[in-house]
C-alpha cells in the first residue's frame, strides 16, 4: 500500500481501479519519403489534419451539450489553431521540400513549439503549450493509428491516471465511468481542473510522479478533500475509506433534502447564504440548494475561453441572464480578475517574472481601460434590469480604488448622456484579499458599501505560498493565526463603519470553519452553490454563544495545526454525521 499526496482540486471520494494514460510525447520514427511519393505523403498529413478538425468540432458540441457555451469556446479556440499557418508551415514544408515522413514532421514541429512555451517559465505559457501538445497527439492519433479512443470507450469506474490531462481529454471522457482524477502535473485554475470540476468528479492534480507508481487496475482510493490516493490499499484501509464515502454519501443526500431550510442558529441568528459562480446556468443549481443570491460572480471566464475579447452586448446579455434567473434575488459581479496565471487566450504578452505579484486584477482592468470600461457599461446597464452590486478584486491601495470608481462614475455618465438609464444606487464593494487591505480596512470602510474577504489570496500573500504549489502546500492553511487576525481586523473595521461583509474565499464552504467564521462575526458566506446545505446543517445546531467562545479559545493560539485540531474537534461535535471528509481544512 502507498499514500501518495498532491493538491485537492474538487471534493469527494473515489473508489475504483486505475486507468493509466500512457505518455502524450509517443517516440515517432523518422524517414525519408522518395521525391515520387512526397504527394501522397503530404495528402496523408492533411487527411489527418482534417480528422483532427473534426474530432474537434465533435468534442467542440459535446461540452457545449454537457457543460455549456463557455467551456466548447475552448475548442474553438483548438480549431482556430488547427488553422494556424505558423503552425502548419513548416510541416508542410518538411513533407514537401525535404521529404520528411509526415509522423516525424509533425512531432518534432509541434515538439519544437512545446518545448518553446514550456522554457518560458510562465503558467500562461505552459497553458498554452498543452493546448500544442493536445493539437500534436490528435494528428498523431490519426497518422499512427493509436487514437485515443480509450477514454470514450470505458465500461466500467474508474481513476484516470495520467502526467498530464488535456482539456479536450478531460471534456471527451466517458464521464458515466470516470469516477476520479488524478495528474503528476497541473493547478486548481487550469483549464483542466475547471472542466473536471465541471464533470463533478473529485480531482487530485500536481502529485509529482503518480504515473510512475500506479499500474492499469491497480485498486485506487482518491480522496479528494484530503488531496491524497491510496495505491493497492489493504483490506482495513479500503473498509475505512468505504464505509467514509457511504456515510457522506448518505449525509449529503439527507442535507440535499433539507435545502429549503432557513440558516438560523438555534438562537436566532441569521446567517446569509450565498453563491459563487461562473456561468448564468449555475443559478439554476444555486436556488436548489436554498441560496440566497449570487456574492461573487466570476466574470473573467468568459475571456479565459474565447480566442476574442467578448463584446459588451455578450457581456450585457450574461449579466442580464444572471439577474433574470435570479428572481430578485441579488447579483454580485466582481469586475474582471485577468493577469497573473489567467490571461485571455488571444494575448500574447511577455511573460512577468512573478505574475502574482505583478499586472492582475485590478491592475490589469487600470491599464486595459477600454476593456475595463466595456464590462463596466455592460454592468451598469444590466443594473437596470435588478438587483445588481459591483466588486473590485484586489485592491491594495486608496489610490485604486478611486481609481476603478472614477471610471466607474464615469461611464454611469456617458450612458446617462446616451439616454440610458442608470439607478443611482447601486451598492459598490471590494474584495479585500491582501495583507494591505486588511490591515487599512477601516479606512477603505468609508469609501465603500460593502467587503468581501477573498481568503484564497489573503492565506496566500499572507504566508507566502503559492497555493498550487505541491512542494509547500502545508504551509498554505486557513487556520494561519496571522490570516485569522486579519479576517478579525476586516470583520471589526467593517462593523464600527456600518459597512456589510461577506467572506467569498473557500474556507466559506467548509464546514471546519463555519463556527469561527460566526464567532468572528460574519453574518454572510458565499460559496459553491452544492456546498451550501451542509453548511446550513452546521449554522441551525450552533447558537452564537458557542461559536463566540470558539473564536475566543482558538484565538489565543499560536500554532495553526493547533487551531486546526480544535475546529475539526468542534465541528465533530456538532455534526458526527459528516467526520472524515468535509474536514478538508
Amino acid at each position: 500500500m502507498k499514500t501518495i499526496s498532491g493538491i485537492a482540486v474538487a471534493p469527494g471520494i473515489a473508489i475504483a481501479r486505475a486507468f493509466v494514460l500512457e505518455q502524450f510525447r509517443q517516440r515517432v520514427p523518422h524517414h525519408l519519403v522518395v521525391p515520387e511519393e512526397r504527394e501522397g505523403e503530404l495528402e496523408r498529413f492533411e487527411q489527418a489534419l482534417s480528422a483532427a478538425e473534426g474530432d474537434l468540432g465533435a468534442d467542440r458540441d459535446r461540452a457545449f451539450r454537457d457543460l455549456g457555451n463557455e467551456a466548447s469556446k475552448i475548442f474553438e479556440f483548438h480549431l482556430g489553431l488547427l488553422q494556424d499557418p505558423t503552425l502548419l508551415g513548416p510541416i508542410r514544408s518538411k513533407i514537401k521540400d525535404k521529404g520528411t515522413n509526415a509522423d516525424f514532421a509533425v512531432a518534432s514541429s509541434f515538439s519544437r513549439i512545446i518545448d518553446q512555451f514550456n522554457a518560458m517559465g510562465s503558467q500562461v505559457f505552459k497553458d498554452k503549450a498543452r493546448d500544442v501538445l493536445d493539437l500534436e497527439r490528435r494528428i498523431l492519433d490519426h497518422l499512427m493509428g493509436r487514437s485515443q479512443e480509450r477514454l470514450s470507450r470505458l465500461d466500467q469506474p474508474v481513476v484516470v491516471i495520467a502526467h498530464e490531462l488535456t482539456p479536450t481529454q478531460a471534456a471527451s471522457m466517458g464521464i458515466d465511468h470516470v469516477v476520479g482524477l488524478a495528474t503528476d502535473a497541473g493547478g486548481r485554475t487550469d483549464h483542466t481542473s475547471i472542466i473536471a470540476a465541471a464533470l463533478g468528479v473529485p480531482v487530485v492534480v500536481g502529485c509529482h510522479a503518480i504515473t510512475e507508481h500506479v499500474n492499469d487496475g491497480d485498486r485506487i482510493i482518491l480522496d479528494g478533500h484530503a488531496g491524497q490516493i491510496v495505491v493497492d490499499p489493504d483490506e482495513e484501509t479500503l473498509a475505512t475509506f468505504e464505509r467514509t464515502r457511504d456515510r457522506l454519501d448518505r449525509f449529503l443526500t439527507e442535507t440535499a433534502h433539507q435545502a429549503d431550510a432557513d440558516a438560523v442558529t438555534l438562537d436566532g441568528v441569521e446567517i446569509t447564504l450565498l453563491g459563487n459562480i461562473e456561468f448564468p446556468r449555475e443559478i439554476e443549481q444555486l436556488i436548489k440548494f436554498g441560496g440566497d443570491g449570487v456574492g461573487l460572480y466570476r466574470t473573467e471566464f468568459l475571456y479565459l475561453t474565447s480566442p476574442e475579447e467578448p463584446t459588451e452586448e455578450e457581456l450585457y446579455e450574461q449579466y442580464t441572464q444572471s439577474i433574470e434567473m435570479l428572481g430578485g434575488r441579488p447579483l454580485t459581479i466582481r469586475t474582471l480578475d485577468l493577469g497573473a496565471d489567467k490571461h485571455t487566450q488571444q494575448q500574447a504578452l511577455e511573460p512577468e517574472r512573478n505574475p502574482f505579484l505583478g499586472l492582475r486584477s485590478i491592475r490589469h482592468s487600470l491599464q486595459h481601460l477600454p476593456m475595463f470600461r466595456r464590462q463596466l457599461r455592460a454592468i451598469l446597464r444590466a443594473a437596470a434590469v435588478g438587483p445588481l452590486r459591483v466588486m473590485f478584486p484586489l485592491i491594495t491601495t486608496m489610490t485604486e480604488l478611486k481609481q476603478a470608481r472614477m471610471i466607474l462614475n464615469d461611464v454611469a455618465d456617458d450612458l446617462r448622456e446616451e439616454g440610458v438609464g442608470v439607478p443611482s444606487d447601486i451598492p459598490i464593494g471590494m474584495m479585500i484579499e491582501v495583507p494591505s487591505a486588511a490591515l487599512m480596512a477601516s479606512t477603505f470602510a468609508k469609501e465603500v458599501d460593502f467587503f468581501s474577504i477573498g481568503t484564497n489570496d489573503l492565506i496566500q500573500y499572507t504566508v507566502a505560498v503559492d497555493r498550487s504549489n505541491e512542494r509547500v502546500a502545508n504551509l498554505y492553511s486557513a487556520s494561519n493565526p496571522a490570516v485569522i487576525r486579519l479576517v478579525k481586523n476586516v470583520i471589526r473595521a467593517a462593523k464600527r463603519r456600518g459597512v456589510d461583509t461577506s467572506l467569498c474565499g473557500e474556507i466559506a464552504g467548509d464546514i471546519t470553519y463555519t463556527m469561527l467564521l460566526i464567532g468572528l462575526g460574519l453574518r454572510s458566506l458565499s460559496l459553491v452553490p452544492a456546498q451550501i446545505p451542509r453548511i446550513k446543517q452546521v449554522i441551525r445546531r450552533v447558537t452564537l454563544e458557542e461559536c463566540e467562545r470558539l473564536a475566543r479559545r482558538v484565538g489565543a493560539f499560536e500554532s495553526q495545526r493547533r487551531i486546526l485540531r480544535v475546529l475539526r474537534e468542534e465541528t465533530t461535535r456538532v455534526l458526527p454525521e459528516a467526520d472524515g471528509g468535509w474536514n478538508a481544512g
